[in-house]
């Protein structure tokens, strides 16, 4: 039984990775965390999940707990402190946290000199399998196509553009030898002259509950492709987290994606 540690307990994807664990047959819960002054500490992890009393009560830190993986979910600065806990405490860590600038992730791969990570920016099966057909129409496409990666999540979500839209612009870049801080375009406005064919627009909308969209167009002349994923719940990241967990285990150090996860490196 693989015991499972969960950040962000009280939250959106907290309570939606905890009902996934309680349908899994080979893990269970064994960690609730909450930031200190969150009104759910002490409270039942189970009955916040809405799945019934589990025995488990959200906690601020990791006293008394006994977990192989922690799935976080969470913020950048909490995960790094979260980084450091699991690092002294030899866990390992699956993280879905997205917003980090480079001296966090610079963290995370440290880190994972010590500890084994799977560091994605979304946990989907059906969008790392979009990063890997994104590469392939990258390189057929080639230079004929214009390119625009176009995303849309719920009003509530802190970041942008979402960290799956930066690494499909980062998988496009690699596949057309394009560097993506000089050729990217974070929207437009105004008189912005005709498109440069090396640029890669990126395009975001935040609204309502939408969980998550992503498409990236390849328009060339006379026809465009279009790759789009379309999450409808949230379980969907949670159960490609689990996947990622169950896959950590046989690791006892480094960094590793989503795309290692599937075997599609």
């Amino acid at each position: 039984m693989i015991k499972i540690g969960v950040t962000g307990a009280a939250g959106r994807m907290g309570r939606t990775i905890i009902q996934a664990l309680s349908e899994a047959s080979d893990m269970q819960l064994a960690l609730a965390l909450e930031r200190a002054d969150s009104t759910a500490i002490g409270r039942d992890a189970g009955e916040l999940a809405g799945i019934g009393s589990l025995g488990r009560p959200v906690q601020a830190d990791f006293a008394g707990a006994d977990f192989d993986v922690l799935i976080d979910f969470s913020q950048p600065t909490a995960t790094l402190t979260y980084i450091e806990q699991c690092q002294t405490a030899a866990r390992k860590m699956v993280i879905g946290t997205t917003g980090f600038d480079e001296a966090g992730r610079r963290g995370i791969r440290t880190a994972a000199e010590r500890i084994a990570i799977v560091f994605a920016p979304n946990m989907s099966v059906g969008v790392n399998l979009c990063f890997h057909l994104l590469d392939i129409a990258a390189r057929v496409l080639g230079d004929d196509v214009d390119i625009e990666v176009m995303e849309a999540h719920h009003r509530h979500k802190q970041d942008a553009p979402s960290g799956t839209a930066l690494r499909m612009g980062e998988v496009l870049a690699q596949a057309l030898g394009r560097n993506l801080k000089r050729d990217a375009v974070f929207g437009r406005h105004g008189v912005t002259g005709e498109r440069p064919r090396r640029q890669i627009g990126f395009n975001t909308v935040r609204a309502g509950e939408i969980v998550g969209e992503h498409t990236v167009l390849f328009a060339g002349a006379g026809e465009r492709v279009e790759i789009t994923h379309k999450a409808e719940s949230r379980l969907t990241f949670a159960a490609g987290a689990l996947r990622a967990a169950r896959w950590v285990m046989a690791k006892d150090s480094g960094l590793f994606d989503m795309q290692d996860v599937l075997g599609l490196r």
